[in-house]
C-alpha cells in the first residue's frame, strides 16, 4: 500500500514532514536529494522534517542507491517507509460470512480467519464476535493490542464515509444508521484491553475496487469492479481515488430497474439484484429441485462443473451486461473487474455477449474485461488500504507527529 498515484507533494516552505513522507511511500523521491529537487526545500529543512520521521519510526534508511554522477562518488541512501511500527486490522463482512485479518502497513496479510457471521443477528452480535476475532488474530499474528493503528471494515450495503453508517441497506435489516464505528471500537477493547484507534467503514464493493486497483493496476485512471454474490454492487476508482458520490450511493447496480416482474428483497420488482444476483440464481436452482440456498452454493454447483448452474449463471451473465453496457458508456473505464461468487467462466462470457453487442465500439475499445486477482482478499486488502492512506495523508500526518511530540 502506497501512496495514491498522481499525488504531488507541496512545493518550497509548505512541503512538510506529511508531504515528505508521501513521496517516498509513492516512490517519487527516495533519496534526500530527489526530495530536495521535488520540494525546492534546502538540504537543512529537509534533514530536520524526516528527522521528525525518523524519530516516529515511520522511516529508515535502506540500502545504497546508484551513483547519481558519471564521476563516481558514494552512492546515494534510499529511504523507506518503516511498515513494523504498527498493524492494522481489516474485515470483510458478507451476508452469512466474515473474513478478518491483520495486516502488515504495506498489505501483508500476517494472520487471517473466515467463518460464519449472519448479518441478520444484528449489529450488536456481528460486531461484538469480530471484535474476539481481532483479539485472537493479534495474539495469532504475535502483535499486540497497542500496536494496532486502525480498523478498516467492508459491509454489504451503502455507506455514508464521513459518519460510517450504513444508510437504508436492503441486505442488512437492523444496520440502518447503526454506529458501526462506536460498537466495533467497544468490542476491540473488550476483548483485547486496549483502546481501538480509528474505524474506518465503506462498502464492500468499494474496498474490493479499491484493493485490486491498487495492487493489480495502479495504471487504470479509470476502474470498475463489479460483485456479484448474495446482490449486486460496483466500486469506482477514478485517479487513485474511490468515487462514492454525494452520500455513499454510487454503484448501486442492483437495483438498476431491467423489465423483470421478480419481487427484489429492498421491496421493489424488477430491479436486477432480483433476477441477476447469485441469490437469485439459488432461488431458481432451488425451485427446480438443486440444493442451493446462496451465492456461496451457486460458486460451488459451478465449480463442480453443474450444467444447470452454468446455464443460469450465463443467462445473468446477460442481464448484467445489459446494464455494464450503460456503465462502460458512461464511465470509459479501462478495467472492467467481475468478482463475487458468480465471477466465473459463464457468467463473464453472457456478460462479454452483451456488454461487446449493446455499447458503442469506442467505448470498449481500451477495455479490459477481467476477473478478480486477489479473489476473497480483496475486501480485507482494500479495508486496510483505506486505514493506511487516512493515516498517512499528509495533513495527518502532521496532526499525529504533534500529538507524538515529534
Amino acid at each position: 500500500m502506497t501512496g495514491r498515484p498522481g499525488r504531488t507533494g507541496r512545493s518550497g516552505s509548505q512541503a512538510g514532514a506529511g508531504d515528505l513522507l508521501e513521496l517516498v511511500r509513492n516512490g517519487r523521491a527516495v533519496t534526500r536529494g530527489a526530495l530536495q529537487q521535488a520540494t525546492g526545500l534546502s538540504r537543512a529543512t529537509v534533514g530536520q522534517r524526516l528527522d521528525r520521521l525518523f524519530r516516529a519510526g515511520w522511516l529508515r534508511e535502506g540500502a545504497g542507491g546508484p551513483v547519481g554522477s558519471p564521476l563516481g562518488g558514494r552512492p546515494s541512501i534510499t529511504l523507506e517507509f518503516d511498515d513494523s511500527h504498527a498493524v492494522v486490522l481489516a474485515a470483510d463482512l458478507d451476508t452469512r460470512h466474515a473474513r478478518a485479518a491483520v495486516l502488515s502497513l504495506t498489505g501483508d496479510i500476517l494472520a487471517e480467519h473466515a467463518g460464519t457471521l449472519v448479518v441478520e443477528d444484528g449489529p450488536e452480535a456481528v460486531l461484538g464476535e469480530l471484535g474476539r476475532w481481532f483479539a485472537e488474530l493479534l495474539a495469532k499474528a504475535g502483535h499486540g493490542a497497542r500496536e494496532v493503528c486502525g480498523i478498516g471494515v467492508a459491509v454489504p450495503g451503502p455507506v455514508d464515509s464521513e459518519t460510517g453508517r450504513v444508510i437504508q441497506p436492503p441486505i442488512m435489516p437492523g444496520w440502518d444508521g447503526y454506529d458501526i464505528r462506536g460498537r466495533l471500537s467497544r468490542a476491540f477493547t473488550e476483548h483485547t484491553g486496549a483502546p481501538a484507534g480509528p474505524v474506518l467503514v465503506d462498502n464492500d464493493a468499494n474496498l474490493m475496487a479499491y484493493g485490486e486497483q491498487r495492487t493489480g493496476h495502479r495504471d487504470c485512471t479509470a476502474f470498475v469492479l463489479v460483485k456479484v454474490s448474495t446482490g449486486i454492487g460496483a466500486g469506482v476508482v477514478v485517479n487513485g481515488s474511490l468515487y462514492r458520490g454525494v452520500d455513499g450511493g454510487a454503484g448501486d447496480l442492483g437495483h438498476i430497474r431491467v423489465g423483470a416482474d421478480a419481487l427484489c428483497r429492498c421491496g421493489s420488482y424488477g430491479c436486477l439484484a432480483a433476477v441477476a444476483s447469485g441469490g437469485a440464481v439459488a432461488r431458481r436452482l432451488a425451485a427446480s429441485g438443486v440444493q442451493a440456498a446462496s451465492g456461496s452454493d451457486v460458486r460451488d454447483l459451478l465449480a463442480a462443473g453443474h450444467p444447470e448452474a452454468a446455464a443460469l449463471a450465463r443467462e445473468a451473465g446477460r442481464r448484467v451486461g445489459d446494464v455494464l453496457a450503460t456503465v462502460v458508456t458512461l464511465l470509459n473505464p479501462g478495467v472492467l473487474m467481475i468478482a463475487g461468487d458468480l465471477a466465473g467462466t459463464p457468467f463473464l462470457t453472457g456478460v462479454r455477449e452483451l456488454l461487446y453487442q449493446r455499447a458503442l465500439p469506442r467505448s470498449t475499445a481500451h477495455l479490459d474485461v477481467v476477473t478478480s486477482r486477489l479473489g476473497e482478499r480483496a475486501g480485507l486488502i482494500g479495508a486496510g488500504a483505506l486505514v493506511v492512506e487516512h493515516l498517512y495523508a499528509p495533513e495527518r500526518v502532521e496532526e499525529r507527529l504533534a500529538a507524538m511530540g515529534v
